[in-house]
């Protein structure tokens, strides 16, 4: 390659999409092509099918028009567009119609859109069209639609890497209109086309399809650009609804009314989250999380689980990061009086979410009253300052109550109450609190209760031991408490981590072991804002597997780095983590590096198998070169010197002949095998798919046989089968040359099965037992009566490969009344395309 071809800029591609035929996007693309001439632009017209249309044929004047290739097939002539032409003459920009169009044989590349793909390498900008019809995503819907199966097809990602994209669009009733008046067919086609494909509905449906494609396609280009300018705040351009599930009875209820709220707008999405919480909250049943995963599948939601602190904002950034529009969450299932001591998750998610709706969504559990655990840890900054207050303020009201009782009550009965009062700030707000109460109320007790009062003077030993123990017990109560509270929150964020590598290991289990999905799992779990898996190439990085916009391309670009192995390392892009969350992080990269070593596992035993299987294949070939090789190549250099050093007979000299014209068939034969099977075992074989009917492809593979030799039995009304009809027609042609060899007369027929259509060839020879047919398929079997076969033993496994790489599949029956049946089932046109 020269330098100036790697300078060369790729071309541009832009793409009128129509919504339905006759919209005018041709039109609209020679408008076009004016206007560029008229700036002063190299403008030419590749190809442009009028169809008849006068105002179309005008648009063509002043514009150069290139010439078509002109072709024959199968009898007839055709045109089609001349890419090479278009490359020699080198323009800036090219005008060619019909994106999805099938070519001709004999062209440059079977469709139209693989030409125009050389055209933009080659530097040419390229303006096309398409109908919405042709997008192969949407071949299905417009069948369902019209009822018309599409037999030409672009495939979408085509049109969606276009630089710009144009939709032509007429209302419906515009379009029948200019259809009515014979704008956009002849007249005789105006009201059959008015009764079927141009119906009211039909058209607004195709308008729809239209318009929800583009917009798939525009949303990709605004997320690009939120992410290339870093903007992190929601943009409301399409409806994204976040439903909040916790595993509990209500989630079914939240994610159904989600689903409704979502279909109201097409082009909707529905997201469920869960959130693995840290915060002392009890973990769901892990049988409720799965159904509800499965609920919102089934409703064509996916299901994310996050990791958080805190519920309502894992809930809130989660919704911000996919750019959610609505946030749907139950009402709490806490008794009133709970939600009166503090804000459900409910309230304070719609605190949070700012410009993101929050709907509040009511249930038969609904403040039910059902016991939960506190939202908040016993550490938490809230049980803090209230253990404080209960610290400092409980000994001064418990002191006034007792001096009211002062004669009823004893030392020994105080003494518990302010112990009792130390347990319970322990409680509410761990060791600290504790232990100023429990100082605070030894002061207030020698004070107040113990002679002589009104002084910090006690005049009784065991009055003094009472208030020792009493603060010694306080302080080792308190501690105990505390640090219970304490061992009760790493045991939640214990189960918490648990889940989270739970999900991983299920993620692998389920065959999603990517190192690409785990560092997208590992980016969701901890809400980060980009995950890169990177490797060491020398003295630079190579981005493995990244998640996230902007992810790190070298380790320093990371806030954190995790070492997944000596040369692999993962780069950490977003908030800071806590340490706590290490261990974690640390089990995913041992995670990745253990898929790592899988997948190359993985990769040399296969690339070990394919060594093998070569290694017995050549020997094989080399045992069986050695004799089949020779022997006609034994027969031509005989007959050759024969005819040329010897005075022959004319009868004489035709035998030769006859003998060389075998012996070289025969070669040629053995030779084409060889070739066949070499470049299925590299998986050099490309076809090409097309719909083809039979009567064109199965008499060619017959060619050369008399009629008493081999019988043909194709329909012509058959339907259209789906194959690469040159790889098909070798197929039935190894077929039809190993029978004749076996049991002539051969028959060959085809019909219509419920799986597809069936190609039989027949024989009437000795046939094969069970045994036999086990291993048919496989290189270098010489079955049956071989006494006057020279083969290789290659023409069924040519078969057999040729057939599987077409998606045909081959198999053998019993004749009746004796011989062998090859079974060749093809699939029809349009089978699951």
């Amino acid at each position: 390659m020269t330098s100036a071809d790697e300078g060369r800029r790729r071309g541009r591609l832009t793409v009128y999409l129509g919504a339905a035929p006759g919209v005018g996007k041709t039109y609209a693309m020679l408008d076009e092509a004016h206007r560029r001439l008229a700036r002063g632009t190299d403008v030419v017209v590749g190809l442009v099918e009028t169809h008849g249309r006068a105002a179309t044929a005008a648009q063509l004047d002043g514009l150069e028009v290139l010439p078509r290739l002109a072709l024959t097939h199968r009898g007839s002539d055709f045109t089609e567009l001349d890419a090479d032409a278009v490359l020699r003459r080198a323009p800036q920009v090219a005008m060619i119609d019909e994106l999805a169009h099938t070519n001709v044989p004999g062209t440059r590349h079977a469709k139209r859109w693989q030409d125009v793909h050389d055209l933009l390498e080659a530097g040419i900008d390229v303006v096309t069209t398409v109908n919405v019809q042709h997008l192969e995503s949407l071949n299905d819907d417009v069948e369902a639609i019209t009822g018309i199966r599409q037999r030409e097809t672009v495939p979408d990602q085509v049109v969606r890497d276009a630089d710009q994209i144009q939709l032509v669009d007429l209302p419906p009733q515009a379009l029948r209109r200019r259809l009515a008046h014979g704008n956009v067919y002849r007249a005789e086609q105006v009201d059959a086309s008015l009764a079927s494909y141009f119906r009211l509905g039909n058209l607004t449906a195709l308008r729809e399809l239209a318009l929800l494609w583009l917009a798939d396609r525009v949303d990709d280009a605004l997320t690009d650009y939120r992410r290339d300018h870093r903007i992190e705040t929601p943009w409301p351009a399409r409806e994204r609804v976040v439903v909040a599930v916790t595993g509990g009875p209500e989630g079914d209820t939240l994610l159904r009314r989600g689903a409704r709220i979502a279909q109201r707008a097409a082009g909707s999405e529905l997201l469920a989250v869960h959130v693995l919480a840290t915060d002392g909250l009890p973990s769901a049943p892990p049988g409720r999380i799965a159904e509800q995963r499965a609920l919102v599948e089934s409703l064509g939601g996916t299901f994310h689980t996050v990791v958080g602190e805190d519920v309502a904002t894992a809930v809130v950034d989660f919704a911000t990061g996919v750019n959610a529009t609505m946030i749907v969450v139950g009402v709490s299932r806490r008794s009133r009086w709970r939600e009166a001591l503090s804000e459900g998750n409910g309230t304070e998610i719609a605190r949070l979410a700012g410009a993101i709706d929050v709907h509040l969504v009511t249930h038969e559990k609904a403040r039910s009253g059902r016991p939960r655990l506190s939202r908040r840890s016993p550490l938490s900054p809230s049980r803090r300052i209230a253990g404080w207050v209960l610290g400092i303020v409980g000994p001064v009201l418990l002191t006034w109550v007792l001096s009211l009782l002062r004669d009823s009550v004893s030392l020994p009965t105080e003494l518990l109450l302010f112990l009792a009062l130390t347990v319970l700030v322990a409680l509410v707000g761990g060791l600290w609190p504790a232990v100023v109460s429990a100082v605070a109320g030894f002061l207030l007790l020698n004070w107040f209760f113990t002679a002589p009062t009104g002084r910090l003077t006690v005049d009784r030993p065991e009055n003094a031991l009472a208030l020792a123990v009493f603060v010694l017990v306080a302080a080792g109560v308190a501690s105990v408490v505390d640090l219970a509270a304490r061992r009760t929150g790493e045991a939640f964020r214990a189960r918490a981590e648990a889940s989270a590598l739970a999900s991983v290991s299920r993620a692998v289990l389920s065959g999603d072991d990517s190192a690409s999905a785990l560092v997208e799992r590992l980016r969701e779990t901890f809400t980060l804002r980009a995950v890169s898996l990177l490797e060491r190439s020398g003295a630079s990085w190579t981005v493995l597997a990244s998640s996230g916009p902007d992810p790190a391309v070298r380790p320093e670009d990371g806030q954190a780095v995790l070492t997944v192995d000596d040369e692999r390392v993962l780069a950490l892009c977003g908030r800071v983590l806590p340490a706590s969350d290490r261990r974690v992080l640390e089990a995913f990269a041992s995670q990745v590096g253990a898929v790592l070593a899988q997948n190359r596992l993985r990769a040399q035993a296969e690339q070990a198998r394919v060594l093998e299987q070569a290694d017995t294949t050549r020997t094989a070939l080399l045992a069986a070169v050695s004799h089949d090789l020779r022997t006609p190549l034994a027969t031509i250099r005989a007959s050759v010197d024969a005819l040329t050093g010897l005075s022959l007979g004319p009868e004489d000299r035709a035998a030769l002949v006859d003998a060389l014209g075998e012996s070289t068939g025969r070669l040629e034969r053995l030779i084409d095998n060889l070739l066949d099977l070499s470049r299925l075992q590299t998986g050099s074989v490309r076809p090409v798919l097309r719909d083809a009917s039979l009567d064109e492809v199965v008499p060619l593979a017959v060619e050369g046989y008399p009629g008493d030799v081999v019988r043909l039995d194709v329909p012509e009304t058959l339907p259209l089968v789906r194959t690469d009809p040159g790889l098909l027609e070798r197929v039935v042609a190894n077929l039809v040359q190993n029978a004749v060899r076996y049991g002539p007369p051969v028959v060959v027929s085809a019909s219509d099965s419920p799986g597809g259509i069936e190609v039989r060839v027949q024989d009437t020879g000795p046939g094969l037992d069970d045994e036999q047919k086990e291993r048919m398929f496989e290189p270098f079997q010489r079955l049956g009566d071989t006494s006057a076969d020279t083969g290789l033993g290659l023409g069924l496994a040519v078969a057999d490969g040729l057939a599987t790489a077409v998606g045909a599949e081959v198999h053998a029956e019993d004749t009746p009344g004796g011989g062998l049946t090859m079974v060749v089932l093809v699939p029809r046109a349009g089978a699951g395309a």
